[in-house]
């Protein structure tokens, strides 16, 4: 908690509903239920428990027009990456900075970024029992319950308002998902790499390492052989999430010489590893940086957004036309690879002749919406071909997103508040309490690994991953429904092949 000050601007954005404080909202934001049946969004908790309240508050909105102030601000303030900003205790002001920056500085910041300061992990404790459930309304109702209890024992130790809790697959369908990804390395090791291999698996993000033990202790109970010849290594940016993963680890008297952590970004890797290895970045890919690229209705001319931070840490977006070498790399990589299948704000005729139409309002840029690209994405497939060129991919994220902000692949930003999910209509926010997380359009970002990596891979989608590698009888109710296949309809698994 950064101070009482903070609580004040949570209580103003749960009694507005988050309109956005920094620019005129384009629609006012709305909030559904988290949990749904189909359509998954990022895991952050919604369940209230008891006592919760709002404080009344007041709310106003900025200017979307930058003032003459803004503008030599913007003129004389130094460009900082987040590299730069990694060793600062405290935010940043008076500098400008790419929006992948900024956003990565919010995430990832060792000092107060998201997942290194703010973001706790759901675990519901024992596995839930699906086939003595009645039907998937029992398990959202066990779930719920699990989370108050959850919570409740944390606010026992420590009260915290803003706690930023979310769950993974991983944990609400323990030991059968991890079972499931488990069975795919096996199967996948033993036809193609053993005996001639080890099998070294690296997971990218461990939580609180719970993927890490049920993969290891299916290993161990189904195969003794290719348990003995088994290394497991988490990469992982959090110190926090290391130290948690550590304890586990210790806790655990079985696996404890075939583990490895290292904490560190997968982003800072510089070590060459020749040998065979699988690569797990499951729900990873989400909280990669983006930058945000408009265009020019009338030319078409491609601009990126930059974020400029003032004097009072208020934040303000500017439009470069000059791309930078990472973005224009990108964009050229992806024109390339797959022209067709990218998306693009003008690329219909009838929205450039909306944009068109907005452009001639006053006070309105002729800038299209703007399109969020996964830099951050491709500098990651690069670290993969340079430093990994043995591996073998699996990942598994989010194509579509509910309650995206507005544009092209945009994210969903949200924040968590006296045990309440409040989503906001920009990635311009207060750096550490929001979570920032993006669809993976994968027609384009496989086409982009395998241009880089030469690789082949195949998309399938969450429910066919599992239906061909899950003990999927685990996981099935008394009424024939099964939440670990009807959930997540909207994200997909990549692999390599």
């Amino acid at each position: 908690m950064d101070s009482p000050a903070i609580n004040g601007i949570f209580r103003q954005l749960c009694q507005r509903r988050a309109r956005n404080c920094l620019h005129a909202a384009a629609h006012p934001p709305f909030r559904i239920p988290l949990l749904l049946p189909r359509s998954q969004r990022r895991r952050l908790s919604r369940y209230r428990g008891r006592g919760a309240t709002e404080a009344d508050a007041k709310w106003y909105l900025r200017p979307t027009v930058p003032s003459q102030d803004q503008i030599d601000d913007y003129k004389w303030f130094p460009m900082v990456t987040a590299r730069d900003l990694q060793r600062r205790q405290e935010r940043p002001r008076r500098v400008k900075m790419l929006l992948r920056d900024f956003i990565e500085d919010s995430l990832y910041n060792p000092q107060y970024g998201y997942f290194t300061k703010q973001a706790v992990i759901f675990s519901a404790g024992e596995p839930f029992a699906f086939n003595q459930m009645a039907n998937e309304d029992e398990f959202r109702r066990q779930l719920s319950g699990r989370y108050i209890e959850f919570e409740d024992r944390l606010d026992a130790k420590t009260p915290n308002p803003t706690r930023q809790l979310w769950h993974t697959p991983t944990e609400l369908f323990r030991p059968y998902y991890g079972d499931a990804i488990a069975r795919y390395l096996v199967s996948n090791y033993k036809l193609t790499l053993y005996p001639y291999h080890d099998l070294i698996i690296y997971e990218l993000g461990a939580g609180n390492g719970t993927m890490m033990l049920n993969i290891l202790d299916y290993i161990h109970a189904t195969d003794p052989d290719v348990y003995a010849r088994t290394h497991f290594r988490v990469i992982e940016i959090s110190s926090a999430l290391a130290a948690l993963q550590q304890r586990t680890w210790h806790q655990t008297r079985t696996h404890r010489d075939k583990i490895r952590i290292i904490n560190r970004s997968v982003f800072h890797w510089d070590a060459y590893v020749p040998s065979p290895c699988f690569i797990l970045a499951l729900e990873v890919f989400d909280n990669f940086p983006h930058d945000s690229i408009s265009y020019d209705a009338v030319t078409g001319e491609a601009c990126q957004s930059v974020v400029l931070i003032d004097a009072h840490g208020d934040l303000f977006e500017f439009h470069e036309p000059a791309l930078d070498p990472v973005a224009a790399r990108f964009l050229r990589g992806r024109d390339a690879a797959c022209p067709a299948a990218s998306p693009h704000p003008l690329r219909y005729s009838s929205s450039r002749l909306r944009h068109l139409v907005r452009s001639l309002r006053p006070l309105t840029p002729a800038l299209s919406e703007p399109e969020y690209i996964p830099t951050r994405l491709m500098n990651f497939f690069d670290i993969l071909r340079e430093y990994f060129p043995a591996h073998r991919l699996v990942t598994s994220d989010f194509h579509r997103l509910p309650d995206a902000i507005r544009g092209v692949n945009a994210p969903v930003v949200q924040t968590r508040f006296e045990r309440r999910t409040v989503p906001v209509s920009t990635p311009l926010v207060l750096q550490g309490y929001f979570d920032i997380l993006f669809p993976t359009h994968f027609p384009v970002i496989e086409a982009i690994y395998r241009a880089i990596t030469g690789k082949l891979t195949r998309v399938l989608s969450h429910e066919e991953f599992l239906r061909r590698w899950a003990c999927v009888d685990e996981t099935r109710t008394a009424s024939g429904e099964n939440p670990m296949l009807s959930w997540y309809k909207n994200a997909s698994v990549m692999t390599t092949l």
